[in-house]
């Protein structure tokens, strides 16, 4: 597996199937899958991105992510290029743009191939071999570029990316339950719901009479035995998808919990 950031913009390459472990998307993400497929998991369910597909994620949305190699054996290969909020605060100043209501819509915007951003990207691939041609000042202007046909393709988009509010305080019940797969750290679940960490830990106490580590622990594992009990998934190929780094880690947890080994679950 080959990843590379210049700049501002990410080169993929992938050789053999692989489950990414960034599941916090920290800033808005443009990207174009070139060759093989993606496919992208979120709380309302997955979709495959195929080779000449084109998308924008939205800053602090959870996700996971599974890159196929093609069928024919080309690697897995895609481009994204990240519009950080520095960015686009001065995009905004230098462009009089007004703020925005807060942004409510789809995270998620799947860009038509007929696009003129299709041509973008295009012009993007001979970076893709020499990477180090990719300079600042090409950054700069490439950004610009991508920012301005984002806004000619669709109005929307002018909430989605300058509203630069923090996200607000929400229901936390409905709020975990729906995000306790991804695997962040406790002061990201913290931000995103609105809160502080202390203020997290405290309203979470009082919601699930439980700490937050527990009850991840817990969620996670009832949810990794149901995917062994009803599912052909192996215990290495569960461990990523509910919320865990290591599969050692995963293992011992599962016995302890259980009292029998995750192998032996579809043999009870």
């Amino acid at each position: 597996m080959s990843d590379t950031l210049h700049q501002n913009m990410l080169f993929s390459c992938v050789h053999e199937q692989h489950f990414g472990t960034e599941q916090l998307v920290v800033h808005h993400a443009l990207s174009i899958v070139i060759s093989g497929k993606m496919e992208i998991f979120t709380p309302e369910g997955s979709r495959f991105f195929e080779a000449g597909n084109m998308g924008i994620m939205r800053k602090n949305t959870l996700l996971k992510t599974k890159k196929h190699p093609a069928l024919d054996g080309k690697p897995f290969k895609s481009f994204t290029i990240f519009l950080t909020e520095e960015f686009l605060q001065r995009f905004a100043l230098q462009n009089s743009i007004p703020v925005p209501e807060r942004f409510t819509g789809n995270p998620l915007f799947e860009i038509p191939e007929e696009s003129f951003i299709s041509g973008f990207f295009q012009s993007l691939l001979p970076y893709f071999d020499k990477p180090d041609f990719f300079s600042s000042k090409i950054a700069a202007l490439k950004t610009e570029e991508a920012v301005e046909l984002l806004l000619r393709l669709d109005q929307s988009f002018y909430g989605f990316l300058f509203d630069f509010s923090e996200p607000f305080k929400i229901d936390l019940e409905g709020f975990m339950q729906k995000n306790y797969l991804f695997n962040i750290p406790l002061v990201e679940f913290a931000r995103l719901s609105g809160r502080s960490i202390s203020t997290f830990k405290r309203d979470f106490s009082k919601t699930f009479q439980e700490t937050p580590e527990k009850w991840l622990k817990q969620k996670r594992l009832s949810e990794a035995k149901n995917l062994l009990q009803n599912t052909k998934l192996r215990p290495s190929d569960v461990y990523l998808h509910v919320g865990f780094e290591n599969f050692s880690h995963f293992s011992n947890a599962f016995k302890h919990h259980f009292g029998y080994t995750a192998s032996s679950v579809t043999n009870l």
